[in-house]
């Protein structure tokens, strides 16, 4: 096996969402292994903040803002990324989210649903992963090299309560994910790849308040996740790295159209 397999020094690497908890530490990890990476993010401040702390470990990266459902933004920042950088090697697709009126409260029934808020929820996780992945995979498919790599969720293989938006557009995203992979092979060649990974649970700040009570203890659907992860706990965002560098890597150069779960075993366990 070639000791390069795996090598990734002085790609480009476009993380969007690059700013948050588990974007953040694929843009740390990645740049660590010499990849040159730009996070996108809509908040100047925090993705200020993140790329001090990418550089502080001694490589490239700029942050810039950019909305991933504005169109003209995007091509501006391809425009942006092209003209420092010659190539765009890499697009995660990271940015993401939900929002209270997508989701059902435990008084509330699908009924209480705010479908303004389900489709905004659904605009942000899937249009807001696929005008990326056209815009910045168009640049892929001129290089004739690249990879494209979406963020699919545990809401997608079963059904998890409450999580009503999020869960809809993340099913969307496994099946975006497969027919880009077909779209791209057939009709510009094998050297431009889209997969994605499906992480389980990782407290991030959107959902640490339903998982664990100030006090520090588990929460009742806590509970329920850490009983039903064989490897009875939460993920660390570190975790996600090892999946992402082998996708974005020559040691998946004939991986396309797959999804890989990160999640401690959850789902592969019915809970019996």
């Amino acid at each position: 096996m070639s000791k390069n397999l795996f090598d990734l020094n002085d790609k480009v690497a476009v993380i969007t969402g690059g700013a948050g908890a588990l974007g953040g530490s694929m843009a740390m990890s990645l740049v660590q292994a010499g990849v040159k990476v730009v996070i996108l993010g809509r908040r100047k401040e925090m993705l200020d903040k993140k790329v001090s702390q990418i550089t502080a470990l001694g490589g490239e990266a700029i942050g810039l803002a950019c909305n991933v459902l504005d169109e003209k933004a995007l091509k501006k920042t391809k425009a942006d990324i092209l003209y420092k950088w010659k190539t765009i090697d890499i697009l995660i697709n990271a940015a993401g989210g939900n929002m209270e009126g997508a989701t059902i409260a435990p008084d509330q029934t699908i009924f209480d649903l705010s479908i303004d808020d389900f489709k905004k929820v659904t605009d942000l996780n899937l249009t807001g992963s696929v005008l990326p992945s056209i815009i910045f995979g168009e640049a892929m498919t001129e290089q004739k090299s690249g990879v494209i790599i979406n963020i699919s969720s545990m809401a997608v293989s079963q059904a998890l309560t409450r999580v009503v938006g999020y869960s809809a557009s993340k099913a969307a995203i496994e099946n975006f994910t497969r027919w880009m992979a077909v779209e791209m092979a057939q009709k510009f060649g094998e050297y431009v790849r889209v997969n994605a990974i499906a992480p389980g649970f990782f407290i991030s700040e959107q959902n640490k308040a339903l998982l664990i009570n100030p006090d520090g203890s588990y929460t009742s659907r806590g509970n329920s996740v850490i009983n039903k992860t064989p490897m009875g706990r939460f993920g660390k965002a570190e975790e996600i790295n090892g999946a992402i560098h082998f996708l974005c890597s020559q040691a998946s150069k004939f991986v396309t159209g797959i999804v890989i779960p990160i999640d401690g075993g959850f789902s592969a366990y019915s809970g019996v």
